[in-house]
């Protein structure tokens, strides 16, 4: 599978983003059967995730971005989504997406960067 994340760019705190990650080379029952992540992550540090949604459609996310982020996907078009709000400078990071449990290859994300 091939993932590949876009929608990134430079906002001003306070901003909106919407990031998108379309899966590639597998077919629509495949994607339809995972629950999909997104993580992100900062220089320095290391990958964390931020929120998830299971093939059902259930939503969880990390303590950070709750409130603030919304995950969706679309299964017909094979893209999960994240909605940002209300971004801060703690956002900044790189973005990236995978399926749970992980593909081996993460795709190059997309970076995300917040000004104050």
């Amino acid at each position: 599978v091939q993932l590949q994340a876009s929608g990134g760019g430079l906002v001003q705190a306070g901003g909106s983003l919407r990031l998108s990650c379309k899966a590639s080379r597998t077919i629509t029952s495949v994607f339809n059967s995972k629950s999909w992540e997104w993580y992100r992550q900062a220089p320095g540090n290391e990958r964390e995730l931020v929120a998830t949604i299971t093939y059902g459609g259930s939503t969880n996310y990390a303590d950070s971005v709750k409130g603030r982020f919304t995950i969706s996907r679309d299964n017909a078009k094979k893209t999960v989504y994240l909605q940002m709000n209300s971004l801060k400078p703690e956002d900044t990071a790189v973005y990236y997406c995978n399926a749970l449990p992980p593909f081996e290859s993460w795709g190059q994300g997309t970076q995300v960067t917040v000004s104050s």
